[in-house]
Order: C-alpha cells, then structure tokens, then sequence
C-alpha cells in the first residue's frame, strides 16, 4: 500500500497552494488541515506526510517522538504507528505528575504554559510539529528538553512559513521541515519544495 502511494508526492505542496487565504488583524494567513484542522485532513495527505517525515527524520535510536498540542498530535501519531515510537504530548495543562516540567520555569517562556510529562535524562527524542512560524514555542520546548537532559536527535516540522522572526534559528536551532511557503499578495508561495534540512 505505501509503495503505491509514494508516486508522485504532492500532495502536500497542492493542498498549501490551493489553501484558503483569511485576514486576521491585517495579516493574510492560509487555513490547512495540517496546521489548523480545517477544511478536512484526507488520509492520503497525512500518508505523504508521514512517508516524507520516516525519509527526512534521524529515527535512529530514538526513544521517544515529543510533539506540543495540539496540531501536532496527528502527525506524530501517525509517525508513532508506523515506527513503534512512543509518544510524549506536550500539553497547555498541569497535572501535577512527578517529573512534570514547567515550559516557563526552564526558558522564561510564558506566552502560554506548557507542560512536558516523562521524558527524562538520557532520553534519545524525536521532536515533531505541525508549523514552524515564529519558532517561539518550538524553542521553550528544545530548551527545556535540554534542560531535562534529554537528547534531542532531530527536530522536523511540516510546514515553514517564511518571511518573518524566527526564534529557533537565532536560538541557535536548526528544523528539518518538508516544504517551506510564504504568504504574498494574498496567495501562498512555495519558497522551498522540499523544505530545510
């Protein structure tokens, strides 16, 4: 079934440009299923997606695939059926578990509270999200796997919207991601067919 699928793989890019355009507050922006849950997320899409992350990912030795909510729980998901990989959900909730680390208590980062739940010292994690946009939230979070003493092993985001801040790159960072585009003229523009990385 998937060597079916693998042929001509574009999904991904032809969904991005044929993506709703909303204005909010005077910035145009794409609406994705990959990034926003609407309109519906077709199987095949999230298939390719998965097939480029399993290509794209250093999977080797990984122990654990840790994605922050919410768009990133499908996808990580999916990786996780497909690699056997346990997944750890980086959640806007406290539940008080031993070993839960704030977000903000190791980076400052309190744009909206995150908390991360059993991942430990000399864990070997695969980092995944739905968007690389500002890179502020992705760069609370490897901060603070860091902090944990965790081994981040790779860092893969979907999509990456160029043309603005990004914090994970002047953090010091670097994301793989899958396509890159940019909004312009109130139409989405493919920067990079096969992303970074």
């Amino acid at each position: 079934m998937l060597a079916h699928g693998t042929a001509g793989m574009d999904q991904l890019r032809t969904s991005l440009l044929d993506a709703p355009i909303v204005e909010k507050d005077g910035y145009h922006y794409f609406v994705h299923p990959i990034s926003d849950g609407v309109p519906m997320l077709e199987p095949g899409l999230l298939r390719e997606i998965v097939i480029k992350i399993l290509r794209k990912a250093e999977l080797d030795d990984v122990d654990k695939i840790v994605t922050p909510a919410a768009m990133g729980i499908h996808i990580s998901t999916a990786v996780s059926l497909m690699t056997d990989i346990p997944l750890v959900v980086v959640r806007k909730r406290k539940y008080g578990l031993e070993g839960e680390v704030s977000l903000s208590q190791v980076t400052g980062y309190s744009e909206s509270e995150m908390y991360v739940n059993d991942v430990y010292e000399g864990d070997r994690v695969l980092v995944l999200d739905d968007v690389l946009s500002t890179g502020g939230t992705l760069t609370a979070l490897t901060g603070a796997l860091e902090d944990i003493g965790a081994e981040i092993c790779d860092t893969v985001c979907v999509i990456k919207k160029d043309g603005g801040e990004n914090k994970f790159a002047d953090a010091g960072y670097e994301a793989k991601t899958l396509i890159n585009v940019d909004v312009v003229d109130g139409e989405v523009v493919i920067t990079a067919e096969d992303g970074d990385g």
